[in-house]
């Protein structure tokens, strides 16, 4: 859907949820006013159009505590506690919104009958979801073509919960990796490509091959393609399951002949044009909390103690901008001038600044690097000069990060925590990459969305 990949799982999921919530504000009015639908509709007009609000609401705050992230291993307990979270949130904008258009209202007592049905359906149908659904099912049935080094790769994928959308059914040993193959299912290379792959199911080949100068199968993959099987190569394949680009497997052609890295004046303005409507909400819903804020500073540290700090970063095509955030550190932190990445339980770090951190407070001043152009509200975060300049010596594809707009939050926050050296460092690079060659207006809210998870569970702060 718009270059993102949407499991059958979630979709299946989600068309039971939106069902789910359309029903419950009608049954919500059947109870309320005792199955007289038009003494209703007399009064607050029709039912249809703020059934529909409220599902996009709904919807849009399930997906922002990750309940629609099939990676998620989630407890029962879990999920109550993020769907209970999920209807508050969704409560707080309705209730906004309502209050902006009084004519979408439902009621108090139509909108508390929605609620209680909506809480013990939501809960109901994840129960049944993960218990009556095989994930089996689901999961494409993937024939890996090699046996080397880079087929080891996708064993790397060790997680139960990142396996969700594949499952491994051989190995074939292609004539360019030799005679011998000391993987346990491997299928040899005694038949054809095709009558291994029809005779396992298989749904897609993934070409894992070593070498593939002068050794690529090239027609027996061709006849599997044209039989309905796809053929993706290890690149796509890991780009699709973990939702990163691996650069110890790309090389600069791949960039240059790869679907995606594409960025339209369209893009351009449909991006600016959110970035400049959502921080401009932002801003306004949350005056207080950058008023509380500024107060916590100055009580803490002083009244004349500087509450916002300035530092410089690297930008759009590498241009350096400053960076506005509150004062989480003492002052003078980098006294002797040497840049330092923060650490676990940094000593520099103030009480009031380990809140700030906590809750991702401290990065609010950056709405007015959004209006200024300087950032977007998505994007890979901006690093500073000191470690671009040495990351880049050591880093493949480094600086490819910096051919989009930096962002408040990013795809990269979403999927892996708090980086803090040169090997975390290259684990963001590879889900900013992902960012770079994919981002759409699609993606840009899903990571807006999913960044309420990441502050109210705390992921990746320090």
């Amino acid at each position: 859907m718009f270059s993102n990949y949407l499991r059958p799982p979630v979709q299946l999921l989600m068309l039971a949820e939106t069902s789910l919530v359309f029903l419950a504000v009608f049954v919500g009015v059947v109870v309320r006013f005792q199955g007289d639908l038009d003494s209703y509709s007399s009064v607050h007009g029709a039912v249809w159009p703020k059934a529909f609000v409220v599902t996009l609401v709904v919807l849009a705050s399930l997906a922002a505590l990750g309940l629609y992230q099939l990676n998620q291993r989630l407890y029962f307990k879990d999920t109550l506690a993020r769907v209970g979270v999920a209807l508050v949130f969704a409560g707080l904008a309705l209730s906004a919104l309502w209050y902006v258009v009084p004519n979408l209202t439902l009621g108090r007592g139509v909108a508390g009958v929605t609620v209680l049905v909506l809480f013990g359906g939501l809960l109901l149908t994840r129960f049944i979801f993960l218990r009556t659904v095989d994930e089996n099912s689901f999961r494409l049935r993937t024939l890996v073509a090699g046996t080397g080094d880079k087929s080891a790769a996708i064993q790397e994928i060790r997680r139960r919960a990142d396996r969700r959308g594949f499952r491994i059914i051989g190995n074939i040993c292609t004539s360019g990796e030799g005679e011998t193959c000391s993987i346990s299912n491997c299928l040899g290379h005694d038949r054809s490509i095709l009558e291994l792959a029809l005779e396992n199911h298989a749904d897609e080949i993934v070409v894992a091959m070593g070498d593939r100068r002068g050794c690529l199968p090239i027609e027996e993959l061709l006849a599997c393609k044209v039989h309905g099987i796809d053929v993706l190569d290890l690149l796509a394949f890991m780009e699709r399951e973990a939702g990163k680009i691996r650069i110890d497997l790309v090389n600069p052609s791949w960039f240059v002949f790869s679907s995606g890295f594409r960025i339209s004046m369209w893009r351009h303005f449909t991006k600016r044009a959110v970035d400049l409507f959502v921080a401009g909400i932002g801003l306004v819903a949350t005056a207080p909390v950058l008023l509380l804020a500024a107060v916590a500073i100055r009580i803490e540290d002083g009244w004349r103690a500087p509450i916002l700090y300035r530092q410089t970063r690297v930008g759009f095509h590498g241009r350096t901008f400053d960076i506005l955030k509150f004062r989480s550190m003492v002052e003078n932190a980098e006294f002797d001038g040497e840049a330092r990445w923060a650490e676990k339980d940094d000593p520099r770090i103030t009480r009031v600044g380990r809140v700030l951190r906590k809750l991702r407070i401290d990065e609010l001043p950056q709405i007015i690097n959004v209006f200024q152009g300087k950032m977007s509200l998505v994007g890979p975060r901006p690093e500073r000069p000191e470690f671009v300049n040495e990351l880049a010596k050591t880093i493949p594809f480094y600086p490819e990060r910096h051919t989009v707009k930096p962002g408040i939050t990013g795809w990269a926050q979403l999927k892996y925590q708090y980086g803090s050296s040169e090997q975390d460092a290259v684990e963001k690079l590879q889900y900013d990459l992902f960012y770079v060659k994919n981002h759409n207006l699609l993606l840009d809210l899903a990571i807006m969305l999913q960044t309420a998870e990441v502050i109210l569970w705390g992921k990746g702060a320090r």
